[in-house]
């Protein structure tokens, strides 16, 4: 098998309700504007590393991160509209540059103070390079951080 048709997967980053990314409130989602790839409605504030791979952004609002892995660029953003929160009720574990491992700790929210606010919780997961991607095989349900595969594609 050569590195063309390596099968890269993707697991939760957040445990929760897995849904596809159509069915998110925000039409530059659900309209796949940014990519393609399912969101989670997250039971818990923890958000971990869905990949070995390379921090690439961590936006300074903190309700965005992006990694890297081998080339494959995931958006991770947490919540419809937190952006205009300008930080507050996130905390960031990791920086630019960072490594990662698959479940370690990125992020954590206060998912409580979000639905206080009247803001969405659900969290897209978003591949934003689809150009590379040849197959990208999505799934449903309810996930745990870390353990479960979200999604799997090849490049």
């Amino acid at each position: 098998m050569g590195l063309f048709s390596k099968k890269i997967e993707v697991v939760a980053p957040m445990s929760g309700e897995l849904i596809d990314i159509t069915q998110v409130e925000d039409i530059t989602f659900s309209q796949k504007m940014l990519g393609d790839g399912v969101a989670i409605v997250p039971v818990n504030g923890k958000l971990v590393s869905p990949v070995d791979g390379k921090i690439i952004q961590v936006f300074h609002t903190k309700h965005a991160i992006g990694v890297d892995l081998s080339g494959v660029e995931i958006l991770i953003h947490v919540g419809m509209n937190t952006v205009e929160l300008q930080g507050e009720g996130f905390t960031a574990h990791v920086k630019e540059g960072d490594k990662v491992s698959k479940g370690d700790l990125m992020l954590e929210v206060d998912l409580a103070l979000l639905r206080e606010k009247g803001y969405p919780t659900e969290t897209p997961i978003v591949i934003t390079n689809m150009e590379i991607v040849k197959n990208l095989d999505k799934k449903l349900g309810t996930v745990v951080a870390g353990q479960d595969v979200i999604m799997e594609l090849k490049k």
